[in-house]
């Protein structure tokens, strides 16, 4: 198994899609439009995408955070002038299912609401199978915790490290109907068996003030569980039944709705779970984190899959800047053979060894103690390489490379024409091991040299600069005369 870091981790499983396509239809929540969904196999490393074949030129929009432009009602999606609504279910069943790549095709705007849950699709998706891809799984797993919160809405969310996709979700809403509900997933392959059929809930209130607004045109009293908080009387039950295009609708005082049975008592938590798991999807990646949530909500979730995609983009580009050397090796010059090349000596020669070197770049190395001159007089209380003695170092560096392209190093100087983009990341302390690589950027012509170098200390770049020198002869009446500075 590959080595484990702090970012993208590459397992040991495969990637995986359906092995061919599978249709379903339904009318979307809020549109009241029909809807035809169809899942399709897609290729590796491509994630999920929605495609709207129903617009001129069928855009594709990518199931990313990034793209997220409501969360009023559910997740809505908007890529390339096209949206997609209510994506969280069928993004919940996907996940759930442990697939990898897939393409849902839909020709209207919004996802059918089935049955109010994510089980519809899963048996879809359950009827056609999965197949396994070449391409290892891509797993993003935490190393530290990560918190989000918004105090108006009382939502806390908190993500700590776990071997697994673990999820445990708290509902409070102040109702004496639902009370305090609390759900968990311990892993992602409990979802089919003990999420997926879990339905979306509304209060009567709320349904109240959507169905006043002309909103939820495809709302049913079958694709969601409504709560009711008080007793209301029979000329109302009388329009909801008018409204929903049923025989008659009620309710044994306070309770559900057309009493509705639950799948189980913690059913609206669950389904909080649910839609979790959906709005998560959104990050890219498979997750390996045991994530807290109080009183989620679309915004909140899809705040927090924000943060987590930063996070790993941060980890991304660090791993990306983070260099590895092999200081172990037999250097390719030690420093008696610098002596012989540089005409510097100590205190000011400040490379101890070059361990690589070709026409194009070469890698020295400089190991900080602190019997170092310079901490005499530089911050003796708080000892700290001096940032003109690193560009010194990395120029001596870069002198090596330079001088070894002559055939007398010793009858030759550098000087310095020019330092540009000098960015100093990180302070050089007693103890540490700077390692400079530097690269050039044109080829050697008329002893012009043109380099850009990077120093590293544990693989992390702690300064860089872009330089260039000329190569004199030491013997060279031009010598006395250069307005350029030596190093």
């Amino acid at each position: 198994m590959p080595a484990k870091n702090n970012s993208i981790l590459m397992s040991i499983i495969k990637q995986r899609t359906i092995k061919e396509p599978v249709t379903l239809s339904g009318v979307g929540l809020h549109t009241g439009k029909k809807t035809n969904l169809t899942f399709k196999p897609a290729a590796e490393n491509s994630g999920f995408k929605f495609q709207r074949i129903d617009l001129p030129g069928k855009p594709v929009i990518d199931a990313d955070v990034d793209n997220v432009v409501d969360t009023a009602r559910g997740t809505t999606l908007e890529q390339n002038g096209a949206r997609v609504c209510t994506t969280e279910h069928v993004l919940a069943a996907v996940v759930g299912m442990e697939l990898d790549n897939i393409l849902i095709e839909v020709d209207g705007p919004e996802i059918p609401i089935m049955d109010g849950s994510s089980m519809p699709f899963i048996l879809a998706l359950q009827k056609v199978g999965s197949v396994e891809q070449k391409a290892e799984r891509i797993y993003f797993e935490l190393k530290e915790n990560l918190s989000y919160e918004d105090p108006v809405k009382k939502v806390e969310m908190l993500a700590v490290p776990q071997e697994n996709f673990r999820l445990t979700v708290m509902v409070d809403y102040n109702s004496e109907v639902l009370g305090t509900q609390h759900a968990t997933m311990y892993n992602i392959a409990e979802f089919v068996e003990h999420i997926a059929k879990c339905r979306t809930f509304v209060f009567l209130h709320e349904l109240e003030g959507l169905l006043q607004h002309n909103l939820i045109k495809g709302g049913d009293l079958d694709n969601a569980i409504v709560l009711v908080e008080r007793v209301i009387p029979v000329e109302k039950l009388d329009y909801l039944a008018k409204v929903f295009n049923k025989p008659n609708v009620q309710v044994k005082g306070k309770g559900v709705l057309n009493n509705t049975s639950l799948h189980y008592y913690n059913e609206p938590a669950r389904h909080k779970l649910l839609d979790m798991v959906g709005d998560l999807a959104l990050v890219g990646v498979h997750l390996k984190a045991h994530i807290l949530a109080a009183r989620p909500g679309h915004a909140g979730n899809v705040a927090f899959a924000k943060k987590i995609k930063e996070l790993i983009k941060s980890q991304k580009q660090e791993k990306q800047t983070t260099v590895t050397f092999d200081l172990e090796k037999e250097p390719l010059f030690t420093v008696h053979d610098i002596l012989n090349i540089l005409p510097h000596r100590p205190p000011m020669l400040l490379i101890d060894k070059i361990m690589e070197m070709s026409k194009e770049h070469i890698i020295g190395v400089k190991n900080v103690t602190m019997n170092e001159d310079f901490f005499r007089g530089h911050f003796p209380g708080n000892p700290v390489m001096p940032g003109v003695l690193l560009v010194e170092a990395m120029a001596q560096t870069g002198g090596v490379l330079a001088l070894k392209t002559v055939p007398d190093p010793r009858n030759y100087l550098t000087f310095f024409m020019k330092i540009d983009g000098v960015r100093f990341k990180q302070q050089v302390v007693p103890g540490d091991t700077v390692v400079f690589k530097l690269d050039l950027l044109t080829p050697i012509r008329r002893g012009i040299v043109h380099m850009k170098g990077i120093a590293y200390v544990n693989g992390k770049p702690v300064m860089e600069a872009e330089m260039m020198a000329k190569l004199v002869k030491i013997n060279n009446e031009e010598v006395k005369n250069e307005s350029i500075l030596v190093h």
